[in-house]
């Protein structure tokens, strides 16, 4: 294999590591007596549906809804209207799909449905929630006196400030009507069994779809203070309502959650160590750098090149040949000028970064995708680095730094042919990194 396609392999193999055939069947309850009741959300949610559906007795009563991104449904059923229910002929479960990174009007109708399709649960019953990276935007349900409108404002301003997503999260959570636990109250008397993929560093349950059926254990005074860090802007009425602890979410050791369970069916570091399997059998040494590293994208990528020219001309700390993995969720803080001009996401304006580190280091090649699919509002899930990137650049006329400035990294890789493109992968275990040194 070439370089380029090594980078695209070790990238197939970790996404098929994450996805919810591959590993939810393993994790599944035992029916219970009465009803099963399945609800979720994310961009997995909806093959951890099919998924489910697939492993379930034929015998055994199954119904519910999830919410998925629009595009995410897995491709044996057909793409419906976007608030009418998908199902192939023997599908006991209903997939909705709605608008992701901000929340539509086919999210509220679809949440509504999910809540809906808990309705006279019993203690004999048994509720499954799917959950993945996305939810927090797929399940919306507006606080009394906070409209769709407003939660899609809160959205907007949250993937614009650059805040890590756990910070995003505690905003989310407690601002919502079904986030942060709240949902998990909806179940009752049934017991819960919550499986989750997670996107997020640390693979708390709780920032994974922002942990509607798991005990929050962040404040309000917490999310207020990121709140004023970030100078976000919410309704007096809320703000109040924080002050005043109003908003409170469910905490560990609340009586809500006495009979729930909550595992992580894929993680992170679960795709790391495919991809590092993956490298050994092609015969290069692999080093998992970290499954959590967040920042700023362009200064991500610059340590990542940084690393690999050490490796490249010291031998240190690791000897070429050589893989260095990593996972984890960077962030991009975008200006008034951008929003407007710029194109791409986090994993292309990393690669970017990198290229324009690296100077065309010529036993370097780098890859940095977002194992969902998509890379920001892209259709692309990312892009690689060579060794030839800058020059090729240049003799087409980009300017690599000025698009890096104007944060149109993906303009630029597209221009170059050197995008990701996988399309929906109907998993989201977070962003993926390769760094090739030969």
């Amino acid at each position: 294999m070439t370089p380029p396609e090594l980078l695209r392999h070790l990238y197939s193999v970790a996404v098929a590591r994450a996805h919810p055939a591959v590993v939810l069947p393993a994790h599944l309850p035992s029916p219970p007596k009465g009803r099963t009741v399945v609800i979720g959300a994310g961009k997995a949610s909806g093959a951890m549906a099919r998924a489910l559906d697939a492993a379930w007795p034929a015998d055994r009563p199954l119904s519910g809804v999830v919410v998925t991104r629009y595009g995410h449904v897995p491709p044996h059923a057909p793409h419906p209207d976007p608030v009418s229910a998908v199902q192939s002929p023997a599908a006991r479960l209903t997939v909705l799909e709605a608008a992701h990174p901000v929340p539509d009007e086919a999210g509220l109708h679809a949440t509504h449905a999910v809540v809906a399709a808990l309705q006279g649960l019993t203690a004999d019953d048994l509720v499954i929630a799917l959950m993945s990276g996305g939810g927090s935007a797929l399940l919306t349900l507006p606080l009394p006196g906070w409209a769709l409108m407003d939660e899609q404002d809160l959205h907007r301003q949250l993937l614009r400030c650059g805040a890590p997503i756990s910070e995003m999260n505690t905003v989310r959570r407690h601002v919502s009507a079904i986030k942060g636990g709240r949902l998990a109250a909806m179940c009752a008397p049934a017991p819960v069994w919550t499986l989750a993929i997670s996107d997020v560093p640390g693979d708390r349950l709780e920032d994974i779809a922002s942990g509607p059926t798991v005990p929050d254990p962040t404040t309000c005074a917490e999310t207020l203070s990121v709140i004023d860090r970030y100078g976000l802007a919410l309704p007096a009425a809320i703000i109040s309502q924080l002050r005043r602890g109003e908003l409170e979410t469910p905490k560990p050791g609340d009586a809500v959650f006495a009979q729930h369970h909550a595992r992580l069916i894929a993680t992170p570091q679960d795709m790391l160590e495919a991809a590092a399997e993956a490298a050994r059998e092609a015969g290069l040494a692999a080093h998992i750098l970290s499954d959590r590293m967040e920042g700023e994208a362009r200064a991500v990528g610059q340590v990542h090149a940084a690393l690999a020219m050490q490796v490249a001309r010291h031998q240190q700390p690791f000897k070429a040949p050589c893989v260095l993995l990593s996972g984890g969720e960077t962030t991009v803080t975008l200006d008034a000028i951008a929003q407007q001009t710029g194109s791409g996401g986090r994993c292309s304006e990393l690669m970017l970064a990198a290229a324009l580190a690296l100077q065309g280091e010529p036993r370097v090649w780098m890859l940095a995708a977002d194992t969902d699919g998509i890379d920001g509002h892209s259709d692309a899930a990312g892009a690689f680095i060579t060794p030839d990137t800058l020059a090729r650049a240049q003799a087409r006329g980009l300017d690599a730094r000025g698009m890096l400035q104007a944060h149109d990294s993906g303009r630029f890789f597209e221009l170059l042919g050197d995008r990701v493109t996988p399309g929906p992968t109907f998993t989201n275990v977070n962003d993926f990194r390769a760094v090739l040194i030969t």
